[in-house]
């Protein structure tokens, strides 16, 4: 079982933080829906034969550790969306990766869920069989057969060990429970977080490609208006051409009649 679990690390080189960070994340990635598929398959555990206190007990491990990992991926990411983005291919890499992540902590969330609603039940249907457990005079069923069986002393010392000890596994269920249910809230704030800043990294993304847009709108307008010009010169210039000729045409002809009187 693999229950790994990386901190964050800082990155002085920023020429490098985007690959650095890019590659810390797909691992923190992989090994967190490692981590999700073992969870998985020991909830499926639950409640059957396998069950057992030692499955309890790594299963809870497993999930503080991917609980961990989950905090500090969701810090790198955090981290990566704020860096610069130079070309499409680092663009398509950020989104890729803040995709995977929010899929793969759904799944960590949905395993969280049903961990927490099987810890549910187990508590209910042990205090509905144990209902004089918080009672030192109450007696169950079991409890009666011991008292009948001789020793009273011996026998209700027993009972109250064996009362002892089902509180203190009650006890330890529902911290688990509360613990579970803090780290799905959690889990809820990372979703709003990363929610949040991907959005408006978007918007941001549509800002810069309506002034993009816009840029490329005005240079084009500015284009048509140097072609308005050029054309409206090249007009006035044929313009004059023609009234330079018009004017040699009528000084020619007023010589020549000069000339024959």
């Amino acid at each position: 079982m693999e229950t790994s679990y990386q901190g964050g690390v800082t990155y002085e080189d920023s020429g490098d933080n985007f690959q650095r960070l890019s590659q810390t994340i797909a691992s923190n990635i992989k090994k967190i829906s490692q981590n999700v598929s073992s969870m998985s398959k020991m909830v499926n555990q639950l409640q059957t034969p396998q069950d057992s206190q030692e499955l309890r007990t790594q299963l809870r491990q497993i999930q503080n550790y991917t609980q961990k990992l989950a905090k500090d991926t969701s810090s790198m990411i955090m981290e990566l969306m704020k860096l610069p983005v130079e070309n499409s291919a680092s663009r398509l890499t950020r989104d890729r990766l803040s995709d995977e992540y929010m899929a793969t902590l759904n799944s960590f969330q949905t395993t969280q869920r049903l961990a927490a609603q099987k810890s549910k039940e187990d508590v209910k249907k042990v205090k509905a069989q144990s209902i004089n457990i918080g009672d030192p005079f109450g007696m169950s069923g079991h409890n009666k057969e011991l008292l009948e069986m001789g020793d009273t002393t011996q026998n209700q010392e027993q009972i109250n060990m064996q009362t002892e000890r089902n509180l203190l596994e009650l006890e330890e269920r529902e911290r688990d429970i509360r613990q579970l249910e803090n780290d799905i809230m959690d889990v809820n704030q990372i979703f709003k977080q990363l929610g949040t800043m991907i959005h408006a990294q978007g918007e941001v993304v549509d800002s810069i490609e309506s002034n993009v847009e816009y840029t490329a709108q005005n240079v084009e307008a500015g284009n048509q208006q140097l072609r308005e010009a050029a054309n409206y010169k090249n007009k006035l210039r044929k313009k004059k051409v023609y009234i330079g000729l018009i004017l040699f045409i009528i000084i020619l002809i007023i010589i020549i009649v000069l000339v024959k009187n």
